[in-house]
């Protein structure tokens, strides 16, 4: 026999309105529901602003946190760097260096042979004559002979005899002349001489090498001559080998001796013979287009020949 319990009629067990299963179906929908109105919200108000930065505030520690293995990981590698790597990279940053000095020093010697060049241009625009660029590409290995090799020869017209100058002075004449060089001896050499006279005054005098390359030494200058310290010569024109005009030398001392007839008188070339390096050949009496790839201009008039007693070139 059975009795009904409660919930029971007519002993019959009574359903639930809503299952066990249901209802968990109806809260997940809701809060779906939930998150789309909350999504809705937050892009198109800022109603949700404030709690965005509330937590934003919350979660940035965790971000820390997170990120520590990655920053332990950075230390570990630029702390426990090997030997050997740190060997390589010193022997890498060490070439580099090496190349950017090498870099560096080309770029200043460009700088200096622009100068250079500036300054022999600037003295061949100064000159009345036609005047040639040549550079020098060779030195006598003869300590006792004062001569230099230039790239120019009689191809491009040089001769012998011809008056050489750099962008300061009168270096030499060319002695020997060959298809694409030539050798220039330098008026320092002991065996050069050259008529000079004292721009200041006239004063006419020889002057010869000493085989000093930065002194020369006047000859037979008379005790009562009017010369000094500090006094210009430049060719005198005598001899009709160099032209007239061209810086020499600068006095450097005057030494008079009561018992001698002749001064002591010391100068010191003009140009730069122990260093320059782009030089000019000068064609006295020819025309610029006469000579491929000449400055200047040529005078019309040619050097007249003096005395025959005079001294020019080499002894």
């Amino acid at each position: 026999m059975h009795f009904a319990g409660p919930g029971t009629r007519g002993g019959f067990a009574i359903k639930p309105l809503f299952a066990r299963g249901s209802s968990a179906t109806s809260r997940a929908f809701l809060f779906i529901l939930i998150m789309m109105v909350l999504v809705v919200v937050g892009l198109y108000t800022d109603r949700l602003e404030p709690v965005r930065e509330k937590l934003s505030a919350v979660v940035a520690p965790f971000y820390q946190i997170t990120d520590v293995p990655s920053r332990v990981n950075d230390w570990r590698k630029d702390t426990f760097v090997s030997h050997a790597d740190l060997k390589l990279e010193n022997e890498a940053l060490k070439t580099e260096l090496l190349i950017h000095q090498r870099k560096l020093q080309q770029l200043a010697s460009l700088a200096a042979e622009n100068v250079r060049l500036r300054q022999l241009l600037n003295a061949s625009q100064t000159l009345q004559d036609t005047v040639l660029i040549a550079e020098l590409i060779g030195v006598s290995p003869n300590p006792l002979s004062h001569k230099v090799i230039i790239n120019r020869g009689i191809k491009d017209g040089a001769f012998k005899g011809q008056p050489v100058l750099d962008a300061f002075g009168l270096m030499g004449q060319v002695i020997e002349v060959g298809e694409d060089s030539s050798t220039v001896l330098l008026i320092s050499d002991s065996t050069h001489a050259i008529p000079v006279q004292v721009n200041r005054n006239g004063v006419r005098a020889i002057a010869e090498g000493t085989g000093d390359l930065n002194s020369l030494s006047l000859r037979h200058v008379s005790a009562n001559t009017d010369i000094r310290a500090g006094d210009l010569l430049v060719s005198s024109g005598m001899g009709a080998r160099f032209p007239t005009g061209y810086p020499v030398a600068e006095v450097l001392q005057v030494v008079r001796d009561p018992g001698k007839a002749f001064l002591t008188v010391i100068a010191k070339p003009m140009a730069r013979l122990d260093r320059s390096r782009h030089l000019l050949l000068v064609f006295a009496d020819r025309d610029q287009a006469s000579v491929p790839g000449a400055l200047g201009a040529s005078r019309n008039t040619s050097s007249s020949s003096s005395s025959s007693g005079a001294a020019s070139g080499t002894r």
